[in-house]
């Protein structure tokens, strides 16, 4: 018979690597929206539309699926989850107009409402000091962004664009065969309280659960925005080709995956405020250098009247090291705002995390097509980070007013 350290492991990996699956196809739409876009001639704000369908979709439905985790356990509604996205996935190669694209996206975005149940899952198999850390090394399926970068674009270079969801479609299959088989039931998981949906929300009277849904609006609704957006940009800004432009984009997506499982070791080693605060603040400073638009000058001279013309911009070599800096920050961040609800809400922490999840999600799903739509409106590229920039401000005003402020008054006081 199994011993508990052995399910503990065997349901951490099977969950990390059915999210990593599911993420991965949650973003397929940024990659195989490029040639979409194309063949469709659609503008910055219909592609923005198009990648964040799938966004919004799984963000409605973190809450509902974080609650039926709370009532029924993990691995049942995983497993369901996994097998009913895989028609949609299937038939996204057969699509022809724009409408159609939008239904079966709308449906393939059940997979990133999975996060509600595996963060649920995960957490309840482990002991509260290793939380943080298996709750982070969970949340590194993020990376499933970078995997679908690395795929899809060859995939659509060598076959075409409609042989990535049909491929996507069998990995999804088989990945729901290995989750059934390599994971654990705990009944002891289950909440049996027949409370009502509306005496669950109650929760929401809670003014530091829009806290946190503020935050990890900015460390994920940011990544998950960004991540469908790169690509085009790295194409349209400095003219590289779809393989080239997804393999660059990588440096933000996989590090920021990957490293949330670090950031759940050091939210319980250092407490989830010092390291979101941190996180927020690197963001900041990294957002600001890429928000420098390209700029030219024209200097009127003093001794001859002659006029001195220079410009300047942000160079890729630059771009892409701020932008390595802000994945970091942002993988570590969505790890430590999960550290707060696991320690502030374990009772009922599948319906929390949904609430936290929907707002990161809708942040995921608004981005792309404020994305669009400032680009379109204002003709320059890096007003996307300029958002991005001003997000993250409003999120550092708000921690330092009802946390950092609270704690240096009580401190002073002694109370």
């Amino acid at each position: 018979m199994a011993t508990h350290r052995f399910k503990q492991n065997a349901v951490l990996i099977a969950n990390t690597f059915a999210f990593t699956m599911c993420f991965m196809v949650w973003t397929m739409f940024g990659e195989i929206g490029v040639p979409i876009a194309e063949e469709l001639a659609l503008n910055g704000t219909q592609f923005g539309i198009l990648t964040a369908i799938p966004i919004l979709t799984g963000a409605l439905a973190r809450l509902p699926l974080g609650s039926m985790t709370d009532r029924y356990g993990g691995r049942p509604v995983f497993f369901i989850v996994l097998l009913v996205i895989v028609p949609a996935i299937w038939l996204v190669q057969f699509a022809t107009a724009y409408w159609q694209l939008l239904i079966l996206g709308a449906f393939i975005g059940l997979s990133g409402g999975a996060f509600s149940v595996g963060i649920t899952y995960t957490a309840k198999w482990f002991e509260k000091d290793r939380q943080g850390l298996a709750m982070g090394v969970f949340g590194a399926g993020n990376a499933g962004a970078a995997v679908t970068k690395y795929i899809a674009p060859t995939v659509i270079v060598m076959l075409g664009w409609q042989a990535v969801p049909n491929l996507y479609a069998i990995i999804m299959l088989a990945t729901a065969a290995f989750f059934w088989f390599f994971s654990f039931t705990d009944p002891s998981h289950r909440n049996t309280q027949r409370s009502s949906l509306r005496e669950q929300l109650n929760v929401i009277n809670d003014p530091k659960v829009w806290k946190y849904c503020q935050y990890y609006s900015v460390v994920f609704g940011g990544y998950v925005g960004v991540s469908l957006w790169l690509t085009r940009y790295y194409m349209n800004e400095y003219g590289f080709g779809i393989q080239l432009a997804a393999v660059i984009a990588t440096i933000f997506v996989l590090p920021s995956g990957i490293i949330r499982a670090f950031g759940g070791w050091l939210s319980d080693r250092f407490g989830a405020h010092t390291v979101t605060w941190s996180c927020l603040w690197a963001s900041l400073i990294a957002l600001f250098i890429m928000s420098y638009p390209e700029t030219y000058y024209s200097v009127q001279g003093a001794a001859n009247g002659a006029r001195v013309e220079f410009g300047f911009g942000i160079p890729v070599w630059l771009f892409t090291t701020a932008l390595f800096v802000v994945g970091i920050a942002w993988g570590i961040g969505k790890a430590s705002v999960f550290k707060y609800l696991a320690n502030d809400y374990q009772e009922n922490l599948g319906l929390v995390s949904g609430i936290v999840g929907l707002a990161g999600g809708l942040g995921g799903f608004l981005l792309p097509i404020m994305f669009g739509a400032l680009v379109d409106l204002t003709g320059i590229a890096t007003t996307v980070w300029m958002l991005c920039f001003a997000v993250t401000l409003i999120s550092i005003i708000w921690m330092w007013w009802t946390e950092r402020r609270v704690k240096t008054f009580t401190k002073e006081t002694g109370n």
